[in-house]
């Protein structure tokens, strides 16, 4: 056995004993000792191999396997661009508190500075997104096995916290498996398939007590971020009888602690100034808001407190007046009387502003996005995943859909870029085992076509994709370079018009095709059935910023 073939197996051995079973693999040269490795152990049946060809598509996939499983899913690539095409998904990994494996082969460093292809300084790539370990290069020695083992260890405890790590290992050639004298010592790990070091972890939770006032009057925002930490945040709101605004991400938790989600709470927040009875005299702001503007500018005017992780809370404006790591019941003492009006005062402008949603759209042509955002919502079976697409199609959901808790949502919101969503959508399908559902824009569904490209011999995930295909960038038009001043020089870099025929696209990748036109056509297309499919939509960007300032217009008269 050669070095290069020993580390890789004693590589992929300690993976599996520490319970990654789910490794997204990219063809490669540099990497292939520890593609032979996971090929065998998958054979066994140790773990799930995944090979996808385009590192930027596998990268966010994993991304998904983790962010369903709750386990760190690993990528393996080559060296040189290979490494920098994992950037994107590393970047939202980090900032959305997913654990990622990154297992990057690299050359050997009398190969650095030489001019040999693909061969970059890749250590420590990622910045301070993601943690590095640097493995030694392989070499035929004793006492090489509790070293690479170690440092696979510590990795996935890295991982395992909610980061992306880096195992940079370099390998020297030969990079297939060679046949000659074996190796100095015994290349196996703890008996009863243990991981060779385990560990523990403080959890950042209950403690960090410090006084802060908590009004009667206080409104609470839920955004992205730990789930177990919003269900406690929420029981402190549902006791207090305040009322609780959540982004489509963190609804289900909000409403597993017992809190009254508002359904179209960022509507009401922005229809501008909110009428007195609803003004409140404090805003608690748990995890990561990323969607409305109307909770942006309601943060500017009263205190903020916010609950999220440190030492990077959530506080883009500079406003919070005390951060924390956690809230929960004991922290009811801190709360300053109970006014039984004013949940109710939210309730009576939440079903005035249902009122007036539903009267406008009945009365609006079919497809908008809002109507999209609100039809698949209610038509998926109890048990789906959706998956929501950045741009408009999350923040249309956000507007108008209803709350569901049968249903579990996901979405990029650590950084909320449009690149990658299908790949990650296919990856919580697969790493979920639920029937998957995402709604993505057009632009969304072209940035990452990429997706689509599934082996023949590959697993496919049980996904329908739904796009609104609206021909460009829909979601410019409702930010300041879609006003009416800048007409001459919108649609050419900002509405972005493409023209690509989706249909044509989907046959070029052998997956199925639907286009939608009535809303008994979307049902019919939501029913659930297995593989890759998708959905599209038709629509048209003309009117789109006159539609939101009618909605807006519509609900801000009714909770007047």
């Amino acid at each position: 056995m050669n070095p290069s073939t020993a580390m890789a197996t004693v590589v992929v051995d300690e993976l599996v004993r520490n319970d990654v079973r789910q490794v997204v693999l990219c063809p490669g040269s540099r990497n292939a000792p520890v593609a032979f490795a996971l090929f065998e152990a998958a054979n066994r049946g140790e773990l799930t191999l995944h090979v996808r060809v385009d590192e930027r598509s596998a990268g966010y996939f994993a991304l998904g396997l983790g962010r369903a499983s709750g386990r760190p899913a690993a990528v393996v690539c080559t060296s040189g661009t290979a490494v920098a095409n994992l950037h994107p998904a590393v970047l939202e990994a980090h900032h959305s508190g997913v654990g990622l494996l990154l297992i990057t082969a690299d050359r050997p460093p009398e190969l650095h500075g030489t001019g040999a292809n693909q061969t970059i300084d890749q250590r420590g790539i990622f910045g301070s997104a993601a943690v590095t370990v640097d493995f030694p290069v392989a070499e035929r020695r004793a006492g090489l096995n509790p070293v690479w083992r170690g440092l696979v260890c510590r990795g996935v405890a890295r991982a395992e916290t909610g980061r992306p790590v880096q195992l940079n290992i370099p390998f020297r050639e030969p990079l297939v498996p060679t046949f000659g004298d074996e190796w100095p010592d015994q290349l196996v790990g703890r008996p009863g398939g243990l991981r060779w070091t385990t560990s523990s972890a403080a959890r950042s939770v209950p403690g960090n007590r410090v006084d802060f006032p908590l009004p009667a009057r206080t409104l609470m925002v839920v955004g992205s971020g730990d789930a177990a930490r919003a269900t406690s945040a929420a029981g402190v709101a549902a006791k207090a009888g305040w009322p609780v605004v959540a982004e489509p991400v963190g609804a289900a938790a909000a409403i597993a602690g017992g809190a009254h989600v508002l359904r179209g709470g960022p509507l009401l927040l922005g229809t501008g100034a909110l009428p007195e009875s609803l003004r409140p005299d404090a805003v608690v702001v748990v995890g990561r808001p990323t969607l409305s503007r109307g909770v942006r500018g309601l943060m500017d005017r009263v205190p903020v407190y916010g609950i999220g992780d440190h030492p990077q809370w959530t506080d883009p404006q500079f406003v919070a007046t005390h951060v924390r790591g956690w809230l929960d019941q004991d922290d009811l003492v801190h709360v300053t009387g109970h006014d039984h009006s004013w949940l109710a005062g939210w309730q009576d402008a939440e079903d005035g502003a249902a009122e007036a949603v539903g009267a406008l759209l009945a009365a609006e042509p079919w497809p908008t996005g809002l109507h999209v955002a609100r039809d698949v919502v209610a038509a998926l079976p109890p048990g789906a995943t959706l998956f929501l697409g950045s741009s408009n199609t999350v923040r249309d959901v956000d507007l108008i859909a209803r709350h569901r808790v049968d249903i579990a949502v996901h979405a990029n919101r650590g950084v909320a870029g449009i690149d990658g969503n299908l790949s990650t959508a296919a990856g919580v399908s697969l790493g979920g085992g639920a029937p998957t559902y995402a709604l993505v824009g057009d632009l969304t569904f072209l940035h990452d076509a990429n997706g689509l490209l599934i082996g023949p011999g590959e697993q496919r995930p049980d996904l329908t994709v739904v796009v609104l295909n609206d021909d460009g960038g829909g979601i410019f038009s409702l930010l300041e370079q879609g006003a009416a001043e800048h007409r001459a020089s919108f649609e050419r870099v900002f509405g972005t018009p493409h023209g690509v025929d989706l249909a044509a696209l989907c046959r070029a990748h052998g997956v199925a095709h639907t286009e939608a036109a009535t809303p008994a056509d979307l049902r019919r297309a939501l029913d659930p059935a297995p593989g890759l499919r998708v959905v599209e939509i038709k629509a048209t960007r003309d009117g789109l910023r006159d539609l939101h300032a009618r909605l807006r217009s519509a609900v801000g008269a009714a909770i007047a």
